[in-house]
């Protein structure tokens, strides 16, 4: 509970300080690359798991087998619940696991409140464009405020949250 008052806390700090710009002041710090990555790659186990464990007994118990092509009942169910992770903890805890665990947060850059549009945008538009073209993952290296693609479709930033 008192991770999300923090969390509540920052983003009414940013709403003080409008400007994001890195200017005297503002408290946030952008996440890198590297944060972000393995805070992705404990997500893609954590979503990777949550398929072992629900979805795949549910296809032993039905018999139901995967042909393992792209339309397979095992590769659309895997591509829900990885979906459904990612936007449902973003939109509601604007953190995945692997943020927990990082201490990173999804901000929007406006107003620090994520609305669904900005959630869709960013997790099922922006991850499916990026997921495609693997080398998009790299833009927040360079990028000033250490957004990637997704983020700035959709506005948003990945922030260091004060554990």
């Amino acid at each position: 509970m008192e991770h999300y008052e923090k969390l509540d806390e920052q983003r009414l700090i940013l709403e003080e300080n409008s400007s994001l710009d890195g200017e005297a002041g503002t408290p946030l710090r952008f996440a890198g690359f590297w944060m972000r990555f393995w805070a992705y790659l404990l997500d893609l186990i954590v979503a990777g798991s949550i398929f072992r464990l629900i979805a795949k007994p549910v296809f032993r118990f039905f018999e139901i087998e995967s042909s393992g092509g792209l339309f397979s009942p095992d590769t659309i169910v895997s591509a829900v619940i990885f979906y459904l992770y990612f936007v449902l903890m973003t939109k509601f805890f604007h953190q995945t696991l692997g943020k927990m665990v990082f201490g990173l947060a999804v901000i929007d850059i406006k107003d620090g409140n994520l609305s669904w549009i900005d959630v869709l945008i960013r997790e099922w538009i922006g991850r499916f464009i990026s997921s495609w073209i693997i080398i998009l993952y790299i833009i927040p290296a360079f990028h000033p405020k250490k957004q990637a693609l997704h983020d700035i479709f959709a506005d948003t930033a990945v922030i260091h949250t004060e554990r």
